[in-house]
Order: C-alpha cells, then sequence, then structure tokens
C-alpha cells in the first residue's frame, strides 16, 4: 500500500526540480510520441489565439503530482497529452519537469491517454490508484480523453457535479471541448509518413485544424490556384476581345 506523507510535518512542499521526472518506463508504442506532437503542433496557433499573454501549458507523456507519496511517483500520473490554461509557460525561467498542483494550483482542463493494452488501466476506477478515479475525483480534470488506435475510438469524459459523464459525438462524429473552442476527433491521413487513424482538432465550423507543414502546403494551394484562376480569366478576357 502506497505510504502518503503527512504534509504537516514538512516545512516545505517539494517542487518540480525536486520531484522525479520519469518514472522509468518505456513508450509503449511508436505511435505515441508523433501522436502527442501531432496534438501540440496543430493547436499551438489556437492556444495563441486564445492567450495572447502566452499563459498556457501542455505536457506530452509529463507526470502530474497530485500528492504526496514515498517513493513520489506514486503521486503521480502521466497522461499522454494534457493542457493547462492561464498558467506561466515557464517558472523561474525554467521548463517544468513535471506539473506539481500543490505548486500550481489551476488543474488541467483536458488530459488524452493513449490506450495500448485493453484499456483497463485507462478506465481503472480504483480510489487513490486508478488512472479514472485521480483525474475524475483528485485531479478534477473537466474533460477526459480516451483514444484507442487500435479500433479508431475515442471516448470523451465530461466531469459534470463530481462525477464523469461519457459525451456523444456531434453529427461530424467529434466532441467539442468548450475550454479550448474546437472539436476532438478521429482523422484517417498521413502523418510524417505514416498512414494512421490520427487523433486530431477540428474548429467549431468543422474544419480541420492544419500542423505548419500542413498550412504551408495548403498555402502553395491556394497560391497556385489563385495563380490558375486569374490565367484563366485573362486567357477568357482576350478571346472575348478577339471573337467580339
Amino acid at each position: 500500500m502506497t505510504n502518503v506523507v503527512d504534509v504537516t510535518s514538512k516545512n516545505s512542499l517539494p517542487d518540480h526540480t525536486q520531484l522525479p521526472d520519469s518514472d522509468g518506463t518505456f513508450v509503449k508504442n511508436f505511435q505515441e510520441h508523433p501522436q502527442s506532437i501531432l496534438l501540440t503542433e496543430s493547436i499551438w496557433s489556437k492556444l495563441e489565439q486564445l492567450h495572447p499573454d502566452g499563459r498556457f501549458a501542455i505536457g506530452q507523456d509529463s507526470g502530474i503530482y497530485w500528492r504526496i507519496t514515498e517513493p513520489p511517483q506514486r503521486g503521480a500520473e502521466a497522461p499522454d497529452w494534457f493542457y493547462v490554461a492561464n498558467v506561466p509557460s515557464t517558472l523561474d525561467g525554467q521548463m517544468r519537469r513535471s506539473y506539481v498542483l500543490w505548486q500550481e494550483i489551476v488543474a488541467p482542463a483536458i488530459v488524452i491517454e493513449f490506450v495500448s493494452g485493453n484499456g483497463e488501466e485507462e478506465r481503472d476506477q480504483t480510489p487513490y490508484k486508478g488512472k479514472f478515479w485521480v483525474y475524475e475525483q483528485a485531479i478534477r480534470v473537466p474533460f477526459y480523453a480516451i483514444y484507442e488506435v487500435q479500433k479508431s475510438n475515442v471516448e470523451v469524459y465530461h466531469l459534470v457535479e463530481g462525477k464523469y459523464r461519457l459525451m456523444s459525438a456531434n453529427e461530424r462524429g467529434h466532441y467539442y471541448i468548450p475550454p479550448l473552442g474546437v472539436e476532438l476527433g478521429i482523422w484517417s491521413g498521413i502523418y510524417k509518413n505514416v498512414e494512421l487513424p490520427w487523433l486530431r482538432w477540428w474548429d467549431e465550423q468543422g474544419k480541420l485544424l492544419p500542423t505548419p507543414e500542413e498550412a504551408i502546403v495548403e498555402e502553395k494551394q491556394r497560391t497556385e490556384q489563385e495563380k490558375t484562376t486569374s490565367r484563366t480569366r485573362k486567357t477568357t478576357g482576350r478571346t472575348r476581345k478577339t471573337t467580339g
């Protein structure tokens, strides 16, 4: 059984520089890192609009410390991806090694877990141990998404009156996340030369949020289309003058 340290006996609480930033486990599969990067890259410009002061944080396979235990890692969960609003991007000029709730106070607005096994770990409601319980009852994250790549499926839960309720998808098969003003869903396509179902963001109108690379390609295509349209108009105009 995990021993919880009595914080009343401490003169001060540990911060992100004093807590382990890894539990020593391997990444479960090769898709996890590109999937996290895809989520971050495509939402970044939206977050800059939401936070012109730059006060937000994104964690990718990073620990969220929610209680003090011995060993320390047992008091943390490490979502594959999470977003926190209205917190500084750095602490005392340093990048966070982990996210420490008693230091930062603000809970993440959304956490996302990528399933590699059968999903039991991500849905475990065992008090003080299960991921689902910790996000719902301890950290109280408003939105919790469980992405199962093998099933090409995502479940999204919304915290309502202290309990997670499974959300229903909209007509596009997406889930609206109000704190971000975007929709979350599954996109089948090629990212980093790999064709798979990927978890992605869309705007409120259902337009896919592009990565910077995709945005460049889209801009080139738009420019080429404008040039083609302009040439067609000029050719049509000359033809009309000649025939007239």
